[in-house]
């Protein structure tokens, strides 16, 4: 009997070990709260959450629970936390930001982007035909890979495409130090280029520095200049990571079609930012989405636009709201939808409500599809980005809730 039994209790003692292993693990390294806003942590019993800044006006320790939560106070700043385990075994550090009360105007405008990368991209690699008519692969063993950004080549800083070929050209065929980018740490290898029947040098590598598109804008805080733009990151097409950029541009664009969404093909709005107006400078691409600030609010086009609070989480209600976009150049409209569901708990990722569109004209016009401003889909439900889309409700206290528009 037992020895039936050590083998069950064994089981049993590496089942919690791994569930601990994956509760600590879920939980964010950091969170960006509005001042007043619930806290809300989901974890098993025996962790416990302190803080570490030790001023208890700043923060009240949360309790340990199945369900971590408390109010930070109204203090801006950073709160630093502490996992620990039985209050004792510190396994985790949580910052908490806490950022001011502000008010934005929801946009919902049809815009163009540019992003200009930090270094070169690598999106590929291929053989090199040499003069010799041998194919050679120089980038072999030097250890990169697609999804690293070139930063560097012989102690010479390499911001787009043609600093790279020029700096490769000068190199006449000898070794190059080269300084790559991979998940923030800096990395230095060494390839020697070969050499083409064209009298040219080449790595063998695919890069590139820049893209461009047409996307949504979400709101405009008055206050500081700053836009927040599509309400999820710039990926590239070749590798799928997010685009860490240097900088870039935000212009006006031109809708020049809707696709419509059909089962497994979803639609979109097609433009062109030829012609655009430049509108501000962009200078972040992140989960969340693009950020930056407004340099020519005249073309922004914020006639008619309301001003209003931004809502903590808390204050969001499931029911009827709107969002507003562009369907047609210069004709922003305001359609219905309905908020399903709310994701209170949910710290560490840009999703946050469910919704489900209602509104005929929106539905006809998209085929009964959509997703987010400026995509749609062949379902007309969809959980949409905690800090970008543009949507707005109904009920005459309004408030913009990051993504939806509510009135109480």
């Amino acid at each position: 009997m037992k020895k039936k039994i050590k083998p069950i209790l064994l089981i049993l003692f590496f089942l919690i070990i791994y569930i601990y292993t994956c509760n600590i693990t879920l939980l964010p390294d950091s969170v960006i709260i509005f001042q007043g806003e619930e806290l809300n942590f989901k974890t098993v019993y025996g962790l416990k959450i302190n803080n570490k800044n030790g001023n208890e006006n700043l923060y009240t320790a949360m309790q340990t629970a199945t369900n971590l939560s408390n109010k930070v106070s109204e203090n801006i700043g950073t709160v630093n936390l502490s996992l620990d385990l039985f209050g004792t075994i510190p396994v985790k550090e949580i910052d908490v930001n806490i950022l001011p009360r502000t008010t934005v105007v929801p946009l919902g405008n049809s815009v163009g982007l540019k992003l200009y990368t930090n270094g070169v991209l690598v999106v590929g690699m291929s053989e090199i035909k040499g003069e010799d008519n041998i194919n050679y692969k120089p980038y072999e063993n030097s250890g990169i890979e697609e999804g690293d950004r070139i930063i560097q080549v012989n102690n010479v800083a390499i911001k787009n495409t043609d600093e790279l070929i020029k700096n490769v050209n000068k190199s006449n065929g000898n070794e190059l130090q080269i300084v790559y980018v991979r998940n923030d740490d800096k990395i230095t290898t060494s390839i020697k280029p070969a050499k083409t029947s064209d009298n040219e040098y080449k790595l063998g590598l695919w890069v590139r520095d820049a893209a461009a598109g047409v996307g949504t804008a979400t709101f405009y805080e008055p206050s500081t200049g700053m836009f927040a733009a599509l309400g999820h990151g710039i990926t590239d097409i070749d590798t799928g990571d997010i685009v860490e950029i240097a900088n870039g541009e935000l212009t006006t664009s031109t809708i020049v079609a809707i696709k419509k969404g059909e089962k497994g093909n979803p639609g979109e709005i097609r433009g062109t930012i030829e012609s655009g107006l430049k509108l501000g400078e962009i200078y972040k691409n992140g989960l969340f989405g693009i950020c930056g600030n407004v340099t020519n609010k005249g073309n922004l086009d914020l006639s008619n636009s309301e001003e209003m609070e931004v809502a903590l989480r808390s204050e969001i209600q499931e029911g009827k709201a709107y969002i507003i976009c562009e369907l047609e150049n210069g004709k922003k409209e305001k359609y219905e939808i309905e908020i399903e569901k709310i994701y209170i708990s949910n710290n560490y990722d840009n999703k946050s409500m469910l919704i489900k569109v209602t509104d005929s004209r929106l539905l006809d016009k998209t085929r009964r599809n959509y997703s987010r401003d400026e995509r749609f889909t062949n379902y007309t439900k969809w959980k949409i980005c905690w800090s970008c889309n543009t949507c707005t409700s109904s009920r005459s206290n309004s408030r913009i809730c990051s993504v939806c528009r509510y009135d109480d």
